[in-house]
């Protein structure tokens, strides 16, 4: 993999990395979205690897400003990508995958009731090293008729705007 993951990962790449993500939207490979609050960037929600027949299948990725973390951000976030994906766009199974360490992240999986499959050990490099993931997972069964920002609104987990 060319470059270092600081390299990589820099504020300078975003804007290419941008230009990749918009190219892949268009190809119907890839979701990408910003979560804004307050008209500001504060995250970023991914299906990725968008897989068409016969699997229907993707996978999820998100990040949000450590600054805003415990607001449930991420999670509303996440719940209408979800809902997204299993809707208009027709798929049938996203896949997460988290460090065994980011609690933050495993309790975002958790409230929306993506199940913990296993561990792919040496998974992705980060910050310069591979690092173990835990692969979670959730199929359109899986979702209520009333979809998952449903889910968090009758949970007591988010308020209708």
């Amino acid at each position: 993999m060319p470059g270092s993951w600081a390299l990589r990962n820099a504020t300078g790449e975003w804007p290419g990395r941008w230009l990749q993500l918009r190219a892949a939207a268009r190809r119907g490979t890839a979701l990408p979205f910003a979560v804004t609050l307050d008209d500001l960037l504060v995250g970023h929600v991914m299906v990725g690897n968008v897989v068409r027949e016969p699997l229907l299948s993707a996978y999820v990725g998100y990040w949000c400003d450590a600054r805003l973390a415990g607001r449930g951000i991420t999670t509303a976030a996440v719940a209408l990508v979800v809902d997204h994906a299993f809707g208009p766009v027709g798929l049938h199974r996203l896949e997460a995958t988290v460090r065994p360490e980011n609690l933050a992240s495993r309790r975002v999986l958790d409230k929306l009731g993506f199940r913990e499959e296993g561990l792919f050990e040496r998974y992705l490099d980060v910050d310069g090293a591979w690092r173990d993931h835990l692969v979670y997972a959730l199929t359109a069964e899986e979702v209520p008729p009333h979809g998952m920002v449903g889910r968090l609104l009758d949970a007591g987990r988010a308020e209708p705007a």
